[in-house]
């Protein structure tokens, strides 16, 4: 027995904030990637469908490169909530772009353990390999270079994450080179993630 009232924290945390459609062309998966959507939706129950607001976005960010405000009302509309709640989504976390990137999005960690090791130095050498600033894309629209917080291997450092692979252990001296490789190769320049690395070995 309790006196706490019953609370449905669904809708408690359900925000109602009206958002516009963009100028863009009109968003909607394409029919695979509507296939995936709903093989992993149906990991939660029904009525938790909202759960799956992560991988609808990468879902999105893969086949449009970003995430536009229409493909924000297209996942609404496919999870069953408002926009507000999607976009609440995307606005907190920094892998979601909302505005076009290049086909390469170089990160830099700057954390302690990475600018220690010399991340404002290989931020320095890539602004010149790749022709644009951080937060910034080339005009061939191939690179975008951002700065970002920890990757999660401080044991790694410098690390550089290209899309959605790492490179590990970047010396100032060696940004130019990985750079002019991933021209050339594109994400097959890349070192990998250390327990990959691990894994091969064995």
């Amino acid at each position: 027995m309790t006196f706490h009232p019953k609370i449905d924290y669904r809708e408690l945390h359900r925000s109602a904030r009206q958002l516009p459609y963009d100028d863009g062309k009109p968003f909607t998966y394409t029919d695979e990637n509507r296939r995936r959507f709903e093989e992993i939706a149906k990991r939660y129950p029904p009525e938790g469908r909202k759960s799956a607001i992560l991988p609808a976005l990468y879902l999105v960010q893969r086949q449009l490169g970003f995430v536009s405000l229409n493909a924000v009302h297209h996942v609404a509309e496919v999870i069953g909530c408002t926009p507000a709640d999607v976009e609440d989504v995307v606005s907190f976390y920094t892998m979601f772009y909302t505005k076009p990137v290049g086909q390469y999005v170089v990160q830099v960690c700057r954390t302690l353990p990475c600018a220690l090791r010399g991340a404002e130095r290989v931020t320095e050498e890539l602004t010149s390999a790749l022709g644009t600033g951080p937060n910034g894309t080339d005009p061939t629209g191939t690179f975008t270079l951002i700065e970002v917080e920890c990757l999660g291997a401080c044991d790694r450092a410098p690390l550089v994450m290209v899309n959605d692979g790492w490179h590990e252990c970047l010396a100032p001296e060696d940004a130019k080179a990985l750079a002019a490789d991933l021209r050339t190769r594109g994400e097959a320049a890349l070192g990998g993630c250390h327990h990959g690395k691990a894994d091969a070995g064995k």
